[in-house]
This record gives C-alpha cells, structure tokens and sequence, in this order.
C-alpha cells in the first residue's frame, strides 16, 4: 500500500512538473521580444571573452549552466538591439530577458519571394510585411482588414462578409493568396470581387508579407498584381526532457457592428513534438455607418417577409444597413515533429466556416421605385486545409542545403440564394472545389556569392457545381442550369528556377525562369439543356514561360536603388470557360472554350533615402503592360445576342481575350524617428491606367483612388498611442469604368446627377497597455468624426465612429 502512495504521488508530481516546467529549471533563460511577448530563436549568448556561448533555440531559451552569478552576459541578434546583463540580474527577473527589435525589426527578413527566407534588403521588389505586434496592434476584425492595415492594399466590401484586395490596379483572380506556402486561388476565382481571404483567422497569423508587383515566378498563374502571404503561428518545442505549456485568450467587442469575438490559442510542447490548437468565434451585427455624409447611402427601407408576402418596410435607422449580419467560426490544429536538428514535419490543419451572409450591394438594387430582390444572400462559405510539409537541411548534399516538400488538400465550399421581389422562385446555386496540390522547392548556395533556388509544382482542381429553383410556397425544387460545369478539371504543372547573385555587400542581381502548362477540361452536356450552346466541351492545353530579373545597389548607407523588370501570367480557368452567372441586371455570362492566357510585362524603379534611422523614405514607381487581357464583352450564343436567364432577358456575354490595359503608378513611405519614444510613419499611392474598351481608352475597374495613411506614434514602457488618419481621394464619374458606371446605386450622385466616388477621410485612435507581461489591453476608436463613406467600388458603407476594445491574456 505504501508502495502505491508513494508510486502514485510520484506520478502526481511529475505532472506537476511537466505543468510547471518553467520554474522546474532555474538555470533555464527565456528571450522574448519586447511588446508581443514572442520567443525568439537565434539569440547568441556569452561572456565577456567568449570563451562561453550559448544560442536560444524555437522557443527562445537557453541554459545558463556554464555562466558565472557574477558573470555579464550578452544576448546578440541582427533583428534586435543588443543587450548585456549579468547572471544575477536575469533571475531577479525570473529568467526571462526582453529583446528591443531594430528599425524594421522582423520586417528585414521575408519568405515570400523565393520560399526561402532572404535578407529584405536584398530583394528587387517592393514588399510590405506586418509582424505579430503590428497585428495585435491593428486589431483586424477579418484578414480583409489586416491587409488595409499594410497601406500598401486596398480594400473593396460588397458586404460585411467580405473584403476584396486591389494592389496596384489588380484584383481578384489577378492576385495570388498563399497561406503557409500553400496557394489558396482555385479554379473558380472569378474576375469579380473575391472574398475568400476572410476564410484566413486574423488571429492565427504569425505575420504577412505582400509582393507588390508580379510573383509568377514562383507562383504561377494568377500572381499578376502581387501575392498576399500569410504565415500561420508555429507550434513550440521544448526542446528538453520537459513539457512546456502556453498559449492565450482574447475578447473583443466593436460598437459599429456589435462584434463579439472569443479566442483561445493553446501549446503544449516536448522535446521533438508540439502541438499547437487555435479557436476563433466572431458574431457580427448589422453594420451602422457614420451621420456626415451623402444621402445617397442611406438604408431608408428594406424588405421583410410577413404573412407569406414580400413587403417593404422604412429602416427606424436609415444608418443602419440591414441585413449585414453574420457570424464566423475558425479552426486550426498545428502539429510539429523535429526527429533531428537538420529535419521537420509540420502538419497543418485548418477550417472555417461562416453562416449565411447577406450581399448587401445586391440588396439595394432598384426596381423602378421598389427593390429588386427581396433575398440575395451568400450561403456558408466553407475552407479546410490539409498541409504537411518536410524540411531538411544538408550541409554535405550536391544540389541543396535546404529542401521543402509540401502536400496540400483543399476543399472550398459556397452558394448563393437569391429571389426576386415578390417572387415565389428562389434560385439555388451550390458549388465545391477540391484541390490537391505538390510543391518541391530546393535551396543551394553555389558559392559565397552566387545561390540558386529551383522547384516543381503540381496542382490539381475539381469542380462540382448545382443549380435548382426552389418554390418557396410549395417546397419544391426543380434543377436549373448551374453555374459552372459539373465535374470540371484544372491541372498546372510547372517548373521553375531562380538565381541570386552577391558580389558584395553593395550589389545583388537576382533573376528567375518559370514555365507552365495548363489543361482544363470542362463538359457542358448537361448545361446544354437549358442554353444551347454550339460545343459540348472546352479542352484548353496551354503553355506559359514568365521571368524575372532586377538589381539592388546600396552605393552607401544612405541610399538604395531598386530596378526590376518582370512577365506574369493568368491561364484561362474554369471560372472564366464555363461559368454561367447574371454579371448585372439585364445581362449573363455564357461559357466560351476558346481562351488562351493573358500575359503581364512590368517594370518598377525604387529607391531609398535612410538618413541615419532619423528619416526613412522608399519610393517606388512602376509601369504594366496587360496584353490578351481576358475580360467579359458581349457574345452571342448560336447568333443570338440575348437569350432568357432565370425568367428575365437578359444580353448575352462571356470572358474573352479582347482587350489590353496600361496601369502606372508610384508609391511613396515616410518614416521620421523623432525620438525614442515618437515616430511619424506615412505612406501614399497614387494609381492610374486605361485599358481598351472595343478601340476606345476607358478606365480600368480595379484601379482604385489614390489612397493612404499617416500615423504618429508614442511609446513609453507598457503604454503605446497611435493616432492614425486614412484619406481617399475622389474619382469622378469621368474617372468610373464603364461597368462602375452601371452600378450607379452604389455610389454617391455629383451635381448632375451622375454617379461618383467621393473623396473621404477618417481620424483614427489606437491604444495599447501592457500589465505584467500577460495582460494585454488594445482599445481604438475609429472614424471619431462619424464620416459617411463608402469606399470605391463597394456596396456596403464603412462603419461609422467606432469603439473597438480587446483584452488580451497570455499564459
């Protein structure tokens, strides 16, 4: 019986033990960096001769066995300001040290551009990053908002379950989402505004880079404007015979949209497993836009259904936009498994769903004097990801120090429901996509100056697709022409190659190779019953070469000069060959089987002025060339230029290669470090292009107003004051794309009576205090002025004065 106690409080204790690993080893340090409370790996500890030296490892510890009480230690990292403290006064602190970072601190070094992590500096393009501090300082109640945040995004809402990304003049399927290193864009990304980055947890994320400019190279089709990379928060290792036991919770709540948002973040970590779980529920109301503004966005009646009838009712609350509400749930599992120094497995698994959420923009569409549509509505927008990724490192291999493989399986699920006023027929339209992708990226360094990077790239898509009328009164449901073609393919098969070549610290040349081929079969029989269409099916078995090539050159410290030239491409995808869709009142799009790729030729020219971390400006200007650009034109079906969809007449239309686009730009950033404490950050862009309109320059639809934001920012100790304002600047209804000029019901009304987009403002105020290093408390009030606004191309007004309050608590 004895025996059993003491076997049993033995057990008992090791729990403890393992629970509390972080007082179990006193002779254990901890580095996080200063404000996020992050750990840092790579920080060089020793001693005043060096004749002791120890390195933290993932989870930013390190022993401290070797060094004397009296002993000064000192902890060294390029990312972060040095720091020098004896033995002593590290465990009055109990053993955990805080690193300051450096002006642009994490932001030096990105991923994105080769997969492989790079010096910032030695990268020809122009990329923006925000780090887990910059995150947690912004608040984002989507990624859609974390990405306006950049400066550098633009950001266009049909609803509030939305958010489209516009980087520098490109949109949609022109842009490449990527998360972990894994393409998010499937065979369905549409020409029209996109919300699937709202399926990415804001929460989750480690930190974001955006390539500004083309990334075919690496990336493929798609990658014409810029690709947007999220990566995730890694699981931890102890990295001993220990157990270590982390993680976080957060509450926030929003007064413009009556957000009520809970997370939960948990780690538990061994010697070579970790396992990393993250929970994020947010609950939306609808949205109140601000009082001082044009009428125009007013919400003065909506819809309801009552005793078995449409009727119209006023809004008590023209300022609120009924309905916007909805709600989100996302999930994510992280395992790592490090069997030796040299390899990892890490798994990811990740799922998100929302509820059905209203399209606002669609809502207030008239009808002569009454509403069009009594429900359009996105049904739940669905995102799982598998991912397991390996990665070695050899020091004695012929063709790599580092090699990555990556396999992905992706599912995305959406639907949309929609019935006219007064209408017993509502249309059903349900769609799925599976994806399975094959990355192998391999890294060698050739010499001291010269390193290569090369890979393979294999991805696989499948469409499924339904479409029904559904009686309302009689529940029953009839099938109707679905959107895209049921069981449709998208293959991509590529290769590619990049080199880097550092001469010296003053000059690095990069340039790299892709090529692609893509195949994509679509069957259109069933389809046919309803439309007619002179072709059963589309096969499209396509080739595509992009390259890059530009230079950095730092003659001194003070300046910098970038110059890259670059080709992109998009592929025709299922989206553009088969789908079938009312594109606007009156019109639909039809499939058409003979597309070919759309090509981009850019260029872009930066340079950076750094005198002494007192003022920082990067400037950048660039220029694009669309050729064969795949756009949406009148069509004709067997001769026929209108033909009945969903019981209206509608003018026939499809995606073809018939037009070209020239979109130009510069891009400017300030930074003045004023003190320690007091910082000025700034930054501008300014956009422009055309593209032809059957022999005519008109506007291109995704170049958005100049924009930008400017914020001064004070930190002392635990206490951080950002007062920011956001400025959009008008475009006229000279300065509207043809397509924005048929959406008139979304914008604002100019003196005659035109629709425009008006120019608009926002002061802002964000606070962050600190307590004890676990308590962490962010509190904004946005738009304190109350402006009315909406910015370009949405449907949906922005939220007037709005109080944000998030509480924080890491463990």
């Amino acid at each position: 019986m004895k025996m059993y106690i003491k076997l049993k409080c033995n057990i008992i204790y090791s729990i403890i033990m393992c629970l509390c690993c972080k007082g179990a080893f006193a002779q254990t340090i901890t580095v996080l960096e200063e404000g996020t409370n992050q750990p840092i790996s790579g920080v060089s500890l020793y001693n005043l001769q060096k004749t002791k030296y120890e390195v933290t490892d993932f989870d930013g510890n390190a022993i401290l066995d070797k060094f004397n009480d009296r002993e000064v230690i000192y902890f060294q990292n390029l990312l972060y300001e040095k720091l020098e403290l004896r033995k002593v006064e590290i465990s009055q602190n109990n053993y955990i040290v805080y690193l300051i970072p450096k002006v642009e601190g994490l932001k030096q070094i990105v991923i994105s551009v080769s997969k492989f992590e790079q010096s910032k500096k030695d990268i020809p393009q122009s990329i923006v990053a925000l780090n887990a501090k910059e995150i947690a300082l912004a608040n984002p109640q989507t990624s859609a908002d974390l990405l306006d945040n950049t400066g550098n995004v633009f950001i266009q809402k049909s609803q509030m379950g939305g958010g489209s990304p516009m980087i520098r003049g490109f949109s949609t399927n022109r842009l490449l989402i990527s998360v972990d290193g894994v393409r998010m864009n499937n065979a369905i990304f549409r020409g029209g505004n996109l919300q699937n980055v709202i399926s990415i947890d804001p929460l989750s994320i480690q930190n974001t880079e955006v390539t500004l400019g083309a990334g075919s190279v690496v990336y493929g089709s798609d990658a014409i404007g810029g690709v947007m990379s999220f990566y995730t928060k890694k699981p931890q290792l102890s990295y001993k015979d220990k157990c270590i036991v982390n993680g976080g919770t957060m509450v926030r709540y929003a007064s413009a949209n009556n957000e009520k948002t809970t997370h939960l973040d948990f780690n538990l970590g061994y010697n070579k497993w970790a396992f990393l779980t993250n929970v994020s529920y947010t609950d939306f109301d609808d949205l109140r836009m601000g009082s001082h503004g044009p009428d125009e966005y007013l919400r003065p009646e909506y819809v309801v259904r009552q005793n078995e009838e449409d009727v119209i009712i006023s809004n008590n609350n023209p300022k609120l936009q009924v309905p916007t509400a909805y709600s989100q749930i996302n999930l994510m599992q992280k395992v790592r498994y490090e069997p030796r120094d040299n390899l990892k497995f890490d798994l990811g698994l990740f799922f998100t769903t929302t509820s059905d959420y209203p399209r606002y923009d669609r809502l207030v569409r008239p009808r002569g004097e009454m509403l069009r549509s009594a429900e359009w509505e996105y049904g739940p927008q669905q995102w799982f990801m598998g991912n397991l990724q390996v990665t070695k490192t050899s020091s004695s291999s012929n063709i790599y120090d580092k090699i990555q493989a990556t396999i992905a399986f992706q599912n995305f699920r959406e639907s949309r429901k929609d019935r006219d006023f007064q209408s017993d027929i509502r249309e059903v339209r349900e769609e799925r996509v599976d994806v399975i992708s094959f990355n192998l990226d391999l890294e060698k360094k050739m010499s001291p100056k010269t390193t290569i990077s090369y890979g393979l790239e294999y991805l696989f898509n499948r469409v499924g697709s339904e479409g029904f009328e559904e009686n309302i009164e009689t529940n029953t449901k009839v099938a109707n022409v679905t959107r895209y073609p049921d069981g449709a393919t998208w293959q991509s098969l590529a290769a590619y190659t990049s080199l880097k070549y550092k001469p010296n610290s003053e000059f690095v040349f990069q340039t790299g190779l892709r090529f692609n081929q893509i195949i994509a079969k679509a069957d259109f029989t069933a389809n046919n019953s309803f439309l007619n269409l002179p072709f059963d099916e589309a096969n499209i078995n396509t080739g595509a070469l992009t390259g890059t090539a530009g230079i950095t050159w730092s003659p001194s410290a003070l300046i910098q000069w970038k110059l890259n030239a670059s080709t992109a491409f998009r592929a025709p995808n299922i989206d553009d060959i088969g789908k079938v869709f009312d594109s606007e009142p009156g019109s639909v799009v039809v499939p058409n089987n003979n597309l070919s790729p759309e090509y981009a030729y850019g260029g872009e020219l930066g340079l950076r002025l750094d005198f002494e971390n007192k003022v920082i400006l990067d400037m950048a200007t660039y220029y694009t060339f669309l050729d064969n650009a795949l756009i949406r034109r009148n069509f004709n079906v067997n001769g026929e230029t209108e033909i009945v969809y969903d019981g209206e007449l509608s003018t026939v239309q499809a995606i073809q290669n018939a037009s070209k686009a020239w979109i130009y730009g510069f891009e400017v950033g300030a930074e003045m470090n004023f003190s320690e404490t007091l910082k000025l950050r700034s930054q501008y862009n300014i956009i422009g292009g055309t593209e032809d309109d059957n022999g005519i320059e008109v506007p291109v639809r995704h170049v958005a107003p100049n924009f930008g934001r400017t914020h001064l920012i004070w930190r002392k100790d635990k206490l951080l004051l950002d007062a920011f304002l956001v400025y959009n600047s008008e475009l006229s209804f000279n300065q509207l794309a043809p397509s924005e000029v048929e959406k008139d019901y979304i914008y604002a009304l100019d003196r005659n009576g035109n629709p425009y987009s008006p120019s608009w403002y926002t002061l802002n105020l964000r606070s962050q205090y600190q307590w004890k290093d676990k308590l962490t408390l962010t509190a904004s009030l946005e738009n304190i002025t109350d402006q009315r606004y909406r910015p370009y191309s949405s449907g949906i007004s922005a939220a007037g004065r709005n109080l944000i309050i998030a509480v924080q608590y890491a463990f």
